[in-house]
């Protein structure tokens, strides 16, 4: 059974953590910076409130890929530590009357949903694989995206520049893309030697 209640806010540089214990009473809040000695400030605080790492429930919300390095090593460390989706923390924060936004109150706003929902919070956690999952689908979607852009870029410029090519070639073959690039201009192109 947990006794100790974690909310860790993540962001590029830093940290903010906050603990609850199992009555909702606040232990501490501790601002600590993205590396192995902020990781250690934290770990040691942790310590301090409860000697049982299984009795330690931490979550924290997936942020790309900055929370990757103190999951890790919490979890080496043998605290069940729980990655959030931030939909969910969010709709939670929107319960209550908290109007102002800092990253010590957003901590304390996710070691309460925590303790909220620590008999069920397996079912609302994203596990890392899946967020991993949701990450790599996101980047090609944002890649596919991208090449339709050039796509379309390339066929307004041809449209103004060659107007008949689209109707006699497939313009984005690797074979055309190579002839426009050392052609580049219907000029280059009357010059050019055929043979």
């Amino acid at each position: 059974m947990q006794k100790l209640f974690v909310g860790i806010d993540v962001s590029k540089d830093l940290f903010a953590a906050a603990g609850l214990d199992a009555e909702g009473i606040e232990l501490f809040r501790i601002s600590c910076s993205m590396d192995a000695q902020g990781f250690a400030e934290l770990l040691q605080l942790i310590t301090a409130q409860c000697k049982e790492t299984k009795e330690v429930a931490v979550a924290m919300e997936s942020t790309g890929c900055y929370h990757i390095n103190l999951f890790s090593h919490l979890s080496a460390q043998g605290i069940d530590t729980v990655i959030v989706n931030p939909l969910v923390i969010t709709n939670f924060a929107k319960l209550s009357l908290r109007k102002t936004k800092t990253d010590k109150k957003d901590a304390l706003t996710i070691a309460r949903f925590l303790l909220a929902h620590r008999d069920s919070i397996s079912h609302l956690v994203v596990s890392q694989d899946i967020q991993d999952l949701r990450d790599i689908a996101r980047e090609r979607e944002s890649l596919c995206s991208m090449i339709t852009a050039v796509k379309v870029d390339i066929k307004r410029v041809l449209r103004s520049t060659f107007p008949e090519l689209e109707a006699i070639a497939d313009i984005h073959t690797q074979v055309m893309l190579h002839f426009l690039q050392e052609l580049p201009s219907a000029r280059l192109i009357k010059q050019a030697d055929m043979y």
